[in-house]
């Protein structure tokens, strides 16, 4: 299916890197002006320059901290500065914390809440109403498979993707009546820098971790960052006016539910 995004401006927090850099990619590929968020600069840089080598329209970098109250105003006003508005929010960032519930501390939890829900939601907030008055918008929420089915020690991380869930079938039953459309994509296993970092810091080459980790997953590998891409180009196009509200896995068939 060729997905045409022309006349689309989107905003992507953890820009830079994995998933978020991926599906900034594919939007800017498919014709869309894309601002991607991300706090470390060199990276973004290198980030925007990638992207803009295959991007048919705009792109821009913003540093910014999405777990800050003022960096989210910050980087949502440097976005409409340099797209003029903003069609499609993809709240992306944050990483996987997980421990036994009794060693997440307080600090740890209001990271965590931070850095994802209220990130999402601070971020969403700002460009809702422009979305409601054009009578256009897609807000896409990654989340993880934990968010349905969580395991134990998985908190906190399960528990704010949980609520992240929440906050996407509110969004939507919210949203339909101006055509504003918000879904949830849940994580499996993705190829990332995260799981590049877990298998150095536990010794074990990059190939036998990933192989090691695939055996949870029905299809046999872990996922591509491109893979998770595409469906996220689809639920931000007209291809998809009929859905929302939804939480759809994008696991290989990992989860345990549907």
């Amino acid at each position: 299916m060729q997905i045409d995004l022309t006349g689309r401006a989107a905003i992507v927090t953890g820009g830079s890197k994995g998933i978020g850099f991926a599906v900034a990619t594919r939007f800017a590929a498919s014709g869309a002006d894309v601002a991607i968020i991300a706090r470390g600069r060199e990276a973004l840089d290198q980030a925007v320059r990638t992207i803009g080598g295959t991007a048919k329209k705009r792109v821009t970098g913003i540093v910014a901290d999405v777990g800050i109250a003022a960096d989210i105003r910050r980087a949502y006003d440097e976005a409409m500065n340099a797209l003029g508005k903003i069609d499609i929010v993809v709240n992306n960032a944050g990483t996987s914390r997980t421990a036994a519930f009794e060693e997440v501390t307080d600090e740890i939890w209001h990271q965590d809440f931070d850095e994802k829900l209220f990130a999402a939601i601070r971020l969403t907030r700002l460009a809702w109403p422009q979305m409601k008055e054009r009578r256009w918008g897609r807000v896409i929420n990654v989340l993880n498979i934990g968010a349905k089915a969580p395991r134990p020690k998985s908190a906190p991380t399960s528990v704010t993707r949980a609520a992240g869930m929440a906050l996407t079938k509110v969004l939507a039953a919210e949203g339909a009546p101006h055509n504003v459309l918000v879904n949830a994509l849940l994580v499996g296993l993705i190829e990332a820098d995260q799981h590049v970092r877990r298998a150095q810091r536990t010794g074990i080459a990059l190939e036998d971790y990933y192989k090691a980790s695939s055996k949870e997953v029905p299809l046999g590998r872990m996922g591509r960052a491109e893979e998770f891409a595409n469906i996220a180009c689809f639920l931000a196009s007209d291809a998809a006016s009929y859905i929302t509200g939804t939480a759809i896995n994008v696991d290989g068939g990992r989860s345990p539910v549907v």
